[in-house]
């Protein structure tokens, strides 16, 4: 029988008809900066609610438009808000589904993952876990046909998740790390510590990146050392708040979005 993982958040997170799905997309889409002339290796995207980070995200997944037959496998790397657990959680799921349709899940990946130390399945990491879903609707507006390796990420050794990228790094396979920045300062602080935290991540700074920095802090330390050790450059793409697209500013969620090449 199919597995199929069902969506969480569809008609919270992000519109649950594909009709307003996609048009939602396609205008975020349509104001972004598509960024240089050369296809991102990785990618660090936000996963807030749409209203709120897709303006952000967008400017991540423009920089794929053109590279979009180029791209056959998406690993997808979130963090857990919902449950606590250490290692890096694999889905026994056959596809993913959102409004706009069903990803295949890559087995063959999975099975190459499996062995590695701190990677184990784990469905339950999924069950709830907006991070990595929202996502997907991007991946399948900007790409045309890809399989998913979805992973998410719990209280991780660095050292494991870089071995999990580097795994399954190759030509035809992009990395998506799903973080967003601080939380619930005031729009000021949120600033100052947003801009902190991307001078970190322009120069790979993955010791120094912890957990009230981003929520992704785990995945993003492991792809960071991996873009130390394969010497990639990153270049930021947006740096925004909640309080900049759709909320007020007492207490703001940070947003970035930044391409490695």
């Amino acid at each position: 029988m199919t597995h199929i993982k069902m969506p969480a958040v569809a008609g919270l997170f992000y519109p649950g008809s594909a009709v307003d799905l996609r048009r939602d997309i396609d205008h975020y889409l349509q104001v972004a900066d598509v960024g240089d002339n050369k296809r991102p290796l990785a990618l660090i995207a936000p996963h807030a609610g749409y209203v709120y980070s897709g303006p952000v995200a967008a400017n991540a997944y423009a920089t794929l438009q053109p590279w979009a037959a180029d791209i056959r496998r998406v690993v997808v790397l979130a963090p857990s808000h919902r449950v606590p657990f250490a290692g890096i959680a694999l889905s026994s799921a056959d596809s993913f589904r959102t409004p706009l349709g069903d990803v295949p899940v890559d087995k063959q990946a999975n099975e190459a993952l499996a062995g590695l130390p701190g990677v184990h399945v784990f469905d339950a990491a999924f069950a709830q876990e907006h991070a990595l879903e929202v996502q997907l609707p991007f991946l399948q507006t900007v790409l045309d046909r890809f399989t998913l390796v979805p992973l998410v990420i719990g209280d991780a050794d660095s050292d494991d998740v870089q071995r999990a990228i580097e795994t399954l790094q190759d030509q035809a396979t992009l990395i998506v790390v799903s973080s967003d920045l601080s939380h619930y300062h005031d729009y000021r602080t949120a600033q100052v510590r947003d801009r902190e935290t991307t001078r970190l991540i322009e120069n790979l700074r993955d010791r120094d990146i912890g957990p009230h920095d981003a929520c992704g802090a785990y995945p993003i330390r492991g792809l960071l050392k991996s873009a130390k050790h394969n010497g990639w450059r990153v270049k930021t793409l947006d740096l925004r708040n909640s309080g900049d697209t759709a909320g007020d500013r007492s207490r703001v969620v940070g947003y970035g979005a930044y391409a490695f090449y």
